[in-house]
Formats: C-alpha cells, structure tokens, sequence
C-alpha cells in the first residue's frame, strides 16, 4: 500500500478538521485624536489551535519499509472496530467496560489522540462514554461524572470499603473500577453484574479520574534507550537541585527496567499498554492478560460469577493457519504497530501569536526552569524497524520521570514505583491540540493547568514561582508557545 494511499485512508477516518477559533482579548482603549494607547491584559490560554489537522499520519519513514503500511493500516482499522460481547465479528467486550473501541477514547484531534469534546467541536459529537452506557440493552445508570461536553474517564478507587460497606477501610484499592457492565445487553447471555456504587463513593471522596493519554510519537518514546534517560535525569543537577527537581524513573517489577507510558509511566512497553489497556478499558481478554478481570472489590470477594464469563479466553489471539508457519497478528500486536508507527504531531510556526511570540515563549520555558522537567528533546537508539525511530531526535516535551506533583493534582493511587503523588512529566508534543488537562481532566483552560502544579509538596512549585515573576506579555508568549506545540 503507497503512503498516498495511506493518507487517504487517514483522511477518512479522522475527524472533520478543526476550525480556526479567535482569542478572545480584552484592551483597553482611550482614544485621542489621531493616537491609541493599548492597556496591557492579563495573559490567557489562546484555546485549541485550529488550522489543519497535523496529527495522526504516519511516519514517512515507513514506505521505506515493507510491509510496513500495511500493518499501519491495519491497525488503524482495527483501533476503530467496534466490540461485542459476543455473536459478532468483533467478541469479548466486558463484563465491564468502559467504551467499546479503542478510538471512541483516543480521537482528537485524530485518531491516537486522546479525549474529544462536542463543547469545543460540535461536529464530533458528545462524549462516547454518554452513547455505549445502554446499546443493546445494557442496564447502566451513566454516572454523574461523565457528561456530553466533559473528557471521557477511568475511575478509580483510592481505598476499599469496611466490612459493613458505609465506611472506608485502611486497605488501598488504586485498581480501576469500569463504568459499565454488560448486564442486559442482548449478546450478554445471563451475566447479571452491576455497576460501583459511584454515588456512595463519590461522597466519600474516595473516587479519582484519569483521560485517555495521546499516543502520537509513541514509538520514538518507546525507542528512547535507558542509558538516555539515566544521562539527561542527571543533566543540569545543580539549576534542577536549586528549583527543588529530582524525578525518578518508574521500574517494571519483574525485569527492572525502566517503564514510560501510562500517567505514572507504569507500562514498559506498546505491547504492555495496549494489552492492558483491551483488558481493563474493553473487558477483551489477550494473550497479555489472559483472564477476565473481575473489578477490585469482586477479585476480593472470589471473582466473576460463572455466567459472566461468556467466551473461551483469550478473546483476542494470534489466528494461526492450519498447515502453514504464518499467521495473522491479534489485536493487541496490530494496535501496538498502530501506535508504533504514528509520527509525533507537528509544531506551528505561525500561530498562535505569530513567529516572534512563540520564539520569545520558547525561551521563557526553558529560562524559568519548565525544561528541566519537560526536556524539549531526547535522542532514539538504533531502530530495526524503520529509519524513521532510528537514531532521531524526539521532541516530546518530557523526561520520562516521575516527579512528585503536591497535595492539589496527588490522586492517592500507587503505580508500580509511583507513589500517591507522583506523575510522569506529561509528554507536551500536540498540546497544541488538546482540550482537556492534568490527569485527571479537570481543566481546559492552559494557565489553570499551570497554575495547578504549585501546592505543598510540589516540585514544580520554584517553577510556577518563576512563571508569575514573568510579565504578563511573557506569561502570553509561553502559553502562546505551549499552544504552538
């Protein structure tokens, strides 16, 4: 398959390109004669950039390899598939769920990207979350926290309940409780499973959020080598030991090496994160994760109900063919290739704010300290892949630690290495384009976001110090800079 041909699949399945938004300023005006004197404004986040669509292409290394658009393709064909429970082309979804295909969470501003919203771009539609609750006669209330114009959401529990059920325990729970279950859909057999208790947890304030992370670019991230890492963490150590910046690298328990992706990169690999992500999202077990997932609180309790456990597992495998060493590739191996081979978004030049606003944006993140956590560029190891993860320069936005975030963004959930506070420095390639923030969701306003990393305990907090000094011009540029990414 050509690139041409490539490309023009990727045209038909993306999203309507975005719009050209204006950025609303307020100025002052006093008008004498022939002279007027502009007030000078607060500082405020330009919005989404609008403009053509940048993102979701592969990379252009990839006709150089053979074979290689194909599987591209395939993938994100795949991505977009629709699951079932069972009876139809697609089978394993549930017996909880939180969507039901991979692109219904990872779409704008294309497919790989991370949540939509019909606030922004109504043409899009509502949150998908608010649309798979009850097809095909599912028995879900849709939670309270999942609205049309909000980010599509995990839930999770920070602790579990007593034993009388009304009051929390001491025992941290961290694991994911899906929105949905399949309960009364018409493929669902006789599984009679309910929802969590959302209401009651919610009011113990037991109940944290994360959205979908974008996935452009993965596969420079996934090629960038330990030894990279290790030299940039210890890079700059005495301007990061006066800022109060350490970060430290999330390990994989079994082998130790150093994992990257996920909020509190708590997976080591593509493979790893789709895996997990067909299982805990979809309910699809895999060759990865091979079992089907009771919630936390049923795994406590014994398990799934037997009539809930609707297929043979793995649902989705290697299809191997009788007589012949081949075989076509699971699910998981064609979404890992997808993600592996989508190209990082690319920067404006031009808006917002025009050339001169974005350069002096540039330099003000890296003079206030935002680099030190945010390292603009990481270098790949040898790829044998393709030429295009190959030794090149990857312009994430990120080191890849983890970085203790303070009480106001610490969701109390431990992830491998990552205690209750820590996050990874959030890879800012195509912030540009992104409409909700932090983790977790809760803003689409770019100086909120900012703002935010400062609170007790925060390694961030010299940083943020650092960007109120700033004037409000170079406040302006900085977000106009973020939004060019």
């Amino acid at each position: 398959m050509s690139s041409g041909a490539i490309r023009g699949l990727i045209e038909k399945t993306k999203s309507v390109p975005i719009r050209e938004l204006g950025i609303a300023m307020s100025f002052l005006l006093a008008v004498s004669f022939a002279t007027v004197t502009l007030g000078q404004h607060s500082p405020q986040d330009p919005g989404v950039r609008g403009g053509t669509v940048n993102s979701g292409l592969p990379l252009a290394s990839i006709s150089q390899t053979p074979g290689a658009p194909d599987f591209f393709a395939n993938g994100l064909l795949r991505f977009q598939e629709v699951e079932s429970v069972q009876g139809g082309t697609n089978n394993g979804l549930g017996p909880r769920f939180n969507s039901n295909q991979c692109s219904s969470c990872h779409s704008q501003p294309a497919i790989g990207g991370t949540s939509p919203s019909a606030t922004v771009f109504p043409f899009v539609g509502p949150n998908p979350e608010t649309l798979v609750y009850s097809l095909d006669g599912a028995e879900n209330t849709l939670p309270s926290f999942i609205t049309p114009n909000g980010p599509v959401r995990e839930a999770r529990f920070k602790f579990f309940l007593n034993a009388n059920a009304t009051s929390l325990s001491s025992t941290p729970d961290g694991g994911v409780h899906d929105l949905f279950v399949i309960s009364g859909r018409s493929d669902a057999g006789h599984c009679n499973i309910k929802q969590p208790n959302f209401a009651q947890h919610l009011a113990l304030n037991n109940v944290i959020f994360r959205i979908p992370t974008p996935t452009f670019g993965a596969g420079l991230i996934e090629n960038i080598s330990e030894e990279t890492i290790y030299s940039n963490m210890q890079a700059n150590s005495r301007q990061k030991q006066s800022l109060g910046i350490s970060g430290q690298v999330n390990r994989d328990g079994n082998d130790g090496m150093i994992t990257r992706f996920g909020w509190k990169a708590q997976n080591k690999s593509l493979e790893v994160f789709a895996g997990e992500a067909y299982n805990v999202e979809m309910g699809v077990t895999n060759e990865l994760f091979e079992n089907e997932r009771a919630s936390p609180d049923e795994a406590l309790a014994g398990g799934l109900p037997l009539n809930c456990r609707v297929n043979p597992t793995p649902e989705d495998a290697t299809v191997m063919n009788p007589g012949q060493y081949t075989a076509v590739p699971s699910d998981v191996v064609a979404f890992a290739m997808f993600m592996r081979l989508l190209a990082p978004p690319t920067p404006s030049t031009t808006s917002p704010g025009g050339p001169q606003s974005i350069a002096n944006g540039s330099h003000n993140f890296n003079a206030i300290g935002c680099a030190m956590c945010h390292t603009p560029t990481l270098a790949t190891a040898p790829s044998a892949l393709t030429p295009g993860l190959s030794q090149v320069n990857a312009n994430l936005y990120s080191d890849l630690l983890v970085h203790h975030m303070g009480t106001n963004l610490a969701d109390g959930v431990s992830q491998g290495g990552a205690g209750p506070d820590q996050f990874r420095s959030a890879p800012l390639w195509g912030l540009g384009q992104r409409i909700f923030f932090l983790h977790d969701g809760r803003t689409t306003d770019l100086l909120d976001a900012i703002k935010e990393h400062a609170s007790s305990g925060s390694e961030a907090n010299a940083v943020i110090s650092n960007f109120k000094q700033l004037s409000p011009q170079q406040q302006q540029d900085l977000l106009n800079f973020l939004r060019s990414l």
